[in-house]
């Protein structure tokens, strides 16, 4: 089998399209909870903390260098930690809507189970009646 029809085959399974389609939405759906996050979260964070921008949060590692003009000869080392906070925040919230899509997919999905006939009542306390004996 040549290389170009095994390919083919593999394009035509249904679980790589299926892939393919989450992948897409999956992309969509982050661009989505990202900008939630960034213009609703993180405002209403920054209002709670005072007006803190997270992605402004840095720890000065090295000071800025300027000459006797006042030009900066050498930038500041920064380690700016607020933009990892801002993205491990994306993520939770990320995570947890999928993790609330998931759980009211599967309810829709998974049936209720059937309602109990007259008939196993009887026969489940006939089997209850004689374990007790």
């Amino acid at each position: 089998m040549g290389m170009v029809s095994e390919f083919k085959e593999f394009i035509s399974r249904g679980n790589v399209v299926d892939l393919a389609v989450g992948v897409v939405i999956g992309a969509a759906f982050g661009k989505i909870v990202s900008s939630l996050v960034d213009g609703i979260v993180m405002p209403l964070v920054g209002l709670a903390t005072g007006g803190v921008k997270f992605g402004d949060l840095a720890i000065t590692l090295r000071e800025a260098q300027v000459d006797a003009g006042g030009a900066e000869t050498v930038p500041a080392l920064l380690l700016n930690y607020g933009a990892f906070l801002q993205t491990v925040i994306d993520f939770l919230l990320i995570a947890f809507a999928i993790f609330l899509f998931l759980k009211a997919y599967n309810r829709v999905r998974t049936p209720a189970p059937e309602a109990a006939t007259p008939e196993d009542v009887l026969l489940l306390r006939e089997i209850r009646d004689s374990l007790k004996k």
